[in-house]
């Protein structure tokens, strides 16, 4: 029998039979019904967090080690693609600009990409989506590989019946610098140190101890060696071949103008001569007249690592300078 409940009202001074609302009965359900779904949830997602099945359990297993591998493979071709900008950037700025040769250009290389289908080979690491960016990554990076490898047999052709040509061009640093300590200044806009200005640095600074011994970076024409106000005493050196380096603020000249020189060969002393903060070598290389980066024109005493490490120094102390 359904229990009656019974309120007693204070404006009728009599017991009224008590009549709950539809709409209160559907908003008691309602929310019977919402917290009651709330507990599941909450109860179904703490027992699978800590009783999960053995089949989720092998799943997530699975996936974080795919996750891992994935961060693992996305790491190394970070790596392969920043090797491969280095050796495109060396191929246009270095090896083609030495040999003369006109630098590839990148929508070239784009083209290659676009023609390679090795991406259909790779795909079948799988049809997810890290799995198809891992081959999008190594298709694009095989790519640029082989086209790199035509570009350096072309390189090598240019190589052939060069011998005379490569004594010439400047190839090494012009003070001894085995630890690679010695680089004060970089190529590039920075402060002047004597002017309090923003000038353009058009060569490189190597720091030595006065009377250090500088040495022609390739065979060639002294065309000139005396004292210049800014320049102090320096000795200018015409290679052929469109090349001629500067070496400044000499304490002391051994070259004379007119003489020939060869690689290697002391032209004059490390000295602080002319518009000078410190004693330091300036050293320029210039190509048809123009200066351009003496850092890219040390690879016959550099190897891979070191050549790597002297372009950070070089970039690190673009903003300071002897002179």
């Amino acid at each position: 029998m359904k229990k009656i409940k019974y309120y007693y009202n204070t404006h009728t001074l009599r017991y009224e039979k008590l009549v709950t609302p539809l709409r209160v009965k559907l908003l008691r359900m309602f929310g019977f019904i919402s917290a009651a779904l709330v507990t599941s949830a909450l109860i179904i997602t703490v027992y699978n967090k800590f009783f999960p099945r053995a089949a989720d359990k092998e799943a997530a297993l699975k996936y974080d080690l795919m996750k891992d591998d994935y961060h693992t493979l996305n790491g190394k071709l970070k790596t392969l693609e920043q090797q491969m900008a280095e050796l495109e950037k060396r191929d246009n700025q270095v090896y083609r600009s030495i040999f003369e040769a006109n630098p590839l250009s990148d929508s070239a290389r784009a083209k290659q990409i676009e023609q390679k289908k090795e991406i259909a080979k790779v795909n079948t690491l799988g049809d997810d989506a890290l799995g198809k960016e891992i081959a999008k990554t190594l298709n694009n990076i095989t790519a640029r590989i082989d086209y790199q490898n035509q570009s350096y047999e072309q390189i090598a052709k240019l190589i052939k019946n060069q011998g005379d040509k490569l004594t010439c061009i400047p190839a090494i640093q012009p003070v001894s610098n085995k630890e690679l300590n010695r680089i004060a200044s970089g190529f590039g806009m920075r402060i002047h140190p004597i002017y309090g200005i923003a000038k353009m640095h058009s060569g490189l600074d190597f720091t030595a101890p006065q009377g250090t011994p500088i040495y022609a970076t390739g065979n060639g024409l002294v065309t000139e060696a005396t004292f210049g106000t800014g320049n102090g005493n320096h000795v200018i050196i015409n290679h052929g071949y469109g090349y001629e380096t500067v070496y400044m603020h000499m304490v002391r000249i051994k070259a004379q103008a007119g003489q020939h020189v060869k690689r290697g060969e002391v032209i004059g002393w490390v000295g602080s001569t002319g518009a000078s903060t410190g004693p330091h070598c300036h050293y320029e290389v210039h190509i048809n007249g123009n200066p351009v980066d003496p850092v890219y024109f040390f690879y016959n005493d550099l190897n891979a690592e070191q050549y790597d490490r002297l372009l950070k120094l070089a970039a690190v102390g673009s903003a300071k300078s002897f002179d």
